[in-house]
């Protein structure tokens, strides 16, 4: 179901905004080595929620 994949994605999209979030606090602290792990882990989000995304998409234009 659509609806479905969009809680997904609308989820790691969330989960995203938090590791930036967290990345900026921790390069701006100076602690770049956990700056740029959060930094990946927003990045693996960013990019699972665009898949969410991608299928909520076309199983909306399936619905049509």
């Amino acid at each position: 179901m659509a609806k479905d994949e969009h809680n997904k994605a609308a989820e790691h999209h969330e989960n995203a905004a938090k590791a930036h979030r967290s990345a900026a606090e921790h390069h701006g602290k100076g602690d770049h080595a956990k700056g740029k792990e959060h930094a990946s882990s927003a990045k693996q989000h960013s990019q699972t929620a665009n898949q969410h995304s991608d299928q909520a998409h076309s199983k909306s234009q399936q619905q049509k």
